[in-house]
């Protein structure tokens, strides 16, 4: 998209991004890099990622953010504080940010450019238990999936184990935090499933849970898409790409650390057709897994939002932030979607872990030539961002890497 020499004429616009993570830094990134403007950050923790950085303008912490109340009031104040007649442009980095925006929508828009899809396409694509209905409907591949509403009886009849059980409403699940408590569970009977069930339950959560055959296939065999459509519901670009490593602590599951771009314009054009066909708007992030049981890409779940590794798209050449910008600030849309083919290999673990735990024949030797070949982008080293502490900073965390995968559990038992 652009460059820095439109710095100039970007300055007619102010980002603001909500919160202080990864997902944060890469958006902050991608506008320096498209317009060499500084956003600004609300969040409730300083965290790494964004406190050792030049190329963020502030950072406002504010305690119970996730509260809507509070919430609503932090980002009126800060409008009013910034209120200088430029245009005020909003970003969620998380499902619950994103959910505050658009439940208060009708205040915000006032206030805010931003583009999210609605309250009621929000609920459908967010709650599991709408969402893979909805999926099917439209011809999506899923996994064999149970619904349980918890507090009622458990009467499942599950074919085969191991499953994979998580949290149908995420956004209420974390709300009511307990011992133990993980993002997702692999559990291989049906004994397991209600010992977790049973311990859910008595946190206080009283929405679904979704049980999943689990999926045979290291991390290699888990894939993603990044699309983003635009305010007239349009597709202007969809990507894909093969994940090649994950976290692997149990808290951390799905959020991947490396992925290699590819191909495979059938899926994608499944996605597309999807979003487009339900009137969905703004940055969208596809998890699915490739079952080689019966060949197929199976969709796990849909983030309205960008993921925390969607940069791999701004590594392509399709500035995620520039396309919100074009959109919303300069009212520039395109009816074409671009399928986008470029080969680059996003990560943000060392090159050491990529060549020691992606182990799988088929995509190993290409994580070794992209290495060789310099095509390896990782946003945390943006070059754009000069702050002094910031390399030590990193280098601290990728030699926490070592020990972190030396000693997680969940990849032994991913096959």
């Amino acid at each position: 998209m652009s460059t820095l020499k439109k710095a100039a004429a970007a300055a007619d616009f102010v980002p603001v991004i909500i919160g202080t993570d990864l997902n944060a830094y890469h958006m902050a990134a991608s506008f320096h890099e498209a317009y060499g403007v500084k956003p600004h950050l609300l969040g409730k923790i300083r965290m790494g990622f964004t406190h050792y950085s030049s190329i963020i303008a502030s950072t406002t912490l504010v305690e119970n953010l996730d509260d809507a109340e509070v919430f609503v009031r932090a980002l009126q104040q800060f409008a009013e504080k910034h209120d200088d007649g430029r245009p005020l442009l909003l970003v969620g980095t998380n499902d619950h940010y994103v959910r505050l925006i658009i439940e208060n929508a009708s205040t915000l828009e006032a206030l805010y450019r931003f583009n999210y899809p609605s309250l009621q396409l929000l609920n459908q694509l967010q709650v599991k238990d709408a969402f893979y209905p909805l999926a099917q409907e439209h011809g999506l591949a899923i996994p064999e999936t149970h619904i349980h509403h918890v507090g009622q009886p458990v009467d499942l009849d599950i074919s085969r184990y191991p499953v994979i059980l998580k949290p149908g409403n995420g956004v209420q699940y974390y709300r009511n935090k307990f011992d133990g408590q993980e993002k997702v569970y692999r559990l291989y009977s049906l004994e397991e499933v209600v010992a977790v069930i049973e311990k859910i339950e008595a946190s206080g959560y009283r929405d679904t849970l979704i049980i999943q055959d689990f999926i045979p296939g290291d991390d290699t065999y888990i894939w993603d898409s990044v699309l983003y459509l635009n305010s007239e519901g349009q597709a202007e670009f969809v990507n894909f790409g093969q994940v090649m490593l994950q976290e692997h602590e149990a808290s951390a599951i799905g959020n991947y650390t490396a992925i290699l771009s590819r191909f495979n314009e059938e899926v994608m054009q499944q996605l597309k057709g999807f979003l487009e066909a339900i009137g969905y708007t703004g940055l969208a992030n596809f998890d699915l897994k490739y079952d080689a049981r019966d060949d197929e890409f199976k969709v796990l779940e849909v983030n309205v939002r960008q993921g925390r590794s969607s940069w791999y798209a701004t590594a392509q050449g399709h500035n995620l932030a520039g396309y919100l910008v074009e959109d919303l600030i300069r009212n520039n849309r395109s009816s074409q979607c671009t399928f986008v083919e470029k080969e680059v290999l996003f990560s943000v673990v060392p090159k050491y872990i990529l060549r020691e735990y992606v182990t799988e024949p088929t995509v190993r030797d290409d994580v070794a030539r992209l290495i060789r070949e310099k095509k390896v982008r990782n946003p945390l080293y943006y070059r754009g961002d000069k702050h002094l502490l910031r390399r030590a900073w990193l280098a601290v965390r990728a030699a926490r890497y070592r020990r972190k995968y030396a000693t997680a559990t969940w990849r032994e038992q991913l096959s």
